[in-house]
């Protein structure tokens, strides 16, 4: 190791030491200001007392409990759980700019919840869990068709981009074509696929945050052999890393995790992309310095997106979709002028 590397990895460990804080203090205020603004503004004391119970004032409490805090916690789990989705795929690609779409699971599972919608529709039944469960089932269907047209490949992850790829194509051809078949609800079938939390409550909360903390304890215990699986096929094997069954179990906690995010806010770009990419650069390649991050990142940004979504325009609302594609693509572009040599074209 150079002495520019180790004083690089020093850099990285004083990084990750204030990042978690930060990114947690970060959010505690993100969601301090999406409780306070909206159609009707709300001071932080008035938030206090409510929070604490102590409030007496039962539109305020109403406008919070009701509206306010499940959609931003449901924006937080769902922004984390793309976040921590994207990193995953990262790492199984060796690719810092790979997320869950490559793979298909996002149109996948967008897919099995527009056909959730229309069954609904058809047999005039509610039909969020059937959205949810087919949103999931999507999701892993299409993982599992993915594997198994990926795993003869010589190159497993080349293999399995391309079929990801395939299927992906695939299956946004059949979501389109499903919206010939809307009728009276393409409308909300539209903006539900351009992402959005405008009908999140508490149970879209608590439906997303035990599969949210999975995702993040799971990624946390597996750290070490994530770590192993950047170094290769030969140097995971030589360390005693069971990489095929390492790649196997990513594959399904990607599919859940994005899964369940779709169902709950539809499909939201860019989060799963963006967050893990850039506090990789922060904190390094470390998956015990950045799983922590990377879910309290993903969670900031989408509870920021989501309260611009919700105020910009009131009382209409923005999908959020266009939020976090706007600042994806703004950061993108500035990582690659930032990286340009100086004098190239």
């Amino acid at each position: 190791m150079t002495l520019n590397q180790s004083a690089d990895n020093e850099t990285a460990r004083r990084d990750a030491r204030w990042l978690a804080p930060m990114l947690l203090l970060a959010l505690l205020v993100a969601m301090m200001v999406a409780l306070a603004v909206g159609s009707v503004a709300i001071s932080p004391a008035k938030i206090v007392q409510a929070l604490l119970g102590q409030s007496h004032d039962d539109v305020t409490s109403q406008i919070l409990f009701d509206a306010r805090l499940p959609r931003i916690l449901a924006a937080g789990f769902v922004g984390a759980a793309l976040a921590l989705a994207g990193l995953a795929s990262q790492t199984l690609f060796r690719n810092p700019l790979a997320s869950p779409s490559v793979i298909g699971v996002s149109n996948g599972a967008a897919l099995g919840a527009v056909v959730g919608v229309l069954l609904s529709a058809r047999f005039n039944h509610e039909g969020y869990g059937l959205s949810v469960l087919l949103s999931l089932g999507g999701g892993l269907a299409v993982t599992a068709l993915v594997f198994a047209l990926g795993k003869g490949g010589r190159y497993f992850g080349h293999a399995l981009l391309l079929a990801g790829i395939a299927v992906a194509a695939l299956c946004s051809a059949l979501t389109t074509a499903m919206l010939y078949l809307a009728g009276e609800r393409l409308q909300s079938i539209v903006f539900w696929l351009m992402g959005g939390l405008w009908l999140a409550n508490w149970r879209e909360a608590l439906l997303v945050a035990p599969v949210t903390l999975l995702g993040l304890v799971t990624l946390f215990v597996w750290s070490r052999d994530l770590n192993v699986a950047l170094l290769g096929e030969r140097s995971a094997r030589d360390l005693g890393l069971d990489l095929p069954r390492l790649q196997r179990r990513l594959l399904l906690l990607i599919a859940v995790l994005t899964s369940m995010a779709v169902s709950v806010s539809g499909v939201i770009g860019f989060i799963g992309l963006i967050v893990p990419h850039l506090l990789r650069l922060i904190t390094g390649a470390d998956h015990r310095r950045l799983v922590v991050p990377t879910a309290l990142g993903g969670a900031l940004l989408l509870i920021l997106a989501d309260t611009c979504a919700r105020t910009l325009a009131s009382p209409a609302e923005i999908p959020v979709g266009i939020f976090t594609a706007v600042t994806g693509a703004s950061v993108f572009l500035w990582l690659l002028q930032k990286r340009r040599p100086v004098g190239t074209p």
